[in-house]
């Protein structure tokens, strides 16, 4: 807790089973609430999280990374956090920033705070591929010429979120594959949230999760989609669902199907 604010950190996971301890291990022991969602992963994922007493839910198949994510925040909401950090259960950020960005929420500097990797000059360093570095660079210089503010990078994983922001953005109109990550964003500027960042080293290796080469085109291609729909939405040229105030939002509580169960007990899937 900070500043009496519930700090909820959640983990969408795939696969993480090589990475989850390290990354829990690391997290600070002002975290409330521990959610991680497993995505139908065909590894031992459950099992670990289990072992590491987190409070785990198991999506019945596997529905992408933005669905992953639209379960983490509203099992985050109905469990009462006030302050949401997503942090990757692949290790490649390290948690140890968590306490730094749930502050900037807590005391109410910023509404999103995002781990740069940019700043500080530690991508490369940190192993990023140099193509994944210059589209992230053209990438981000697209969209701060069109949403008109001024962010070192879109594209980290790691976002610290107040709880007004989860219940308030239409996170239900969003796409769900990794676009759904700018689309958020997209989002949070439309709908005047404050952001902030705090650099974060990152580090690549065999085991940390990254998209592919095809991937990272198409996810490119759909970012260049969501800004020009925020300018066109700016300009009122369009009405698009996920900038609308009438979209589809995250409540606290139940999903609108049977997409996942609590996993305490993965043999006897059972609706909460």
């Amino acid at each position: 807790m900070i500043n009496g604010k519930h700090i909820a950190v959640v983990l969408p996971a795939y696969n993480a089973e090589k990475t989850l301890e390290a990354t829990v291990r690391e997290l600070p022991d002002l975290v409330d609430i521990r959610i991680l969602v497993d995505d139908h992963s065909t590894d031992r994922t459950l099992e670990v999280a289990h072992s590491l007493g987190l409070q785990t839910f198991v999506h019945n198949r596997n529905y992408g990374y933005g669905r992953n994510q639209q379960t983490c925040y509203r099992e985050a909401l109905a469990a009462g956090a006030d302050v949401v950090i997503m942090v990757h259960p692949d290790y490649q950020y390290t948690p140890l920033l968590v306490t730094a960005m749930a502050s900037m929420i807590a005391y109410g500097v910023y509404d999103v705070v995002l781990g740069s990797r940019i700043i500080g000059g530690t991508a490369l360093r940190g192993g990023m591929p140099l193509y994944k570095y210059i589209s992230n660079r053209l990438l981000t210089a697209f969209e701060n010429l069109f949403l008109g503010v001024k962010l070192s990078e879109y594209h980290t994983g790691y976002r610290a979120f107040s709880r007004e922001v989860l219940t308030r953005l239409p996170l239900r109109e969003n796409s769900d594959d990794f676009v759904f990550d700018n689309q958020m964003l997209a989002q949070c500027v439309y709908f005047g949230f404050r952001i902030g960042e705090v650099s974060c080293p990152t580090k690549y290796f065999e085991e940390a999760s990254s998209i592919n080469f095809g991937r990272s085109v198409r996810y490119g291609l759909e970012v260049l989609q969501t800004t020009l729909q925020f300018a066109l939405q700016q300009a009122g040229i369009i009405h698009s669902p996920i900038f609308s105030e009438k979209g589809k939002t995250i409540e606290a509580g139940e999903a609108d199907s049977q997409e996942y169960y609590e996993g305490r007990v993965p043999t006897a899937p059972q609706r909460h």
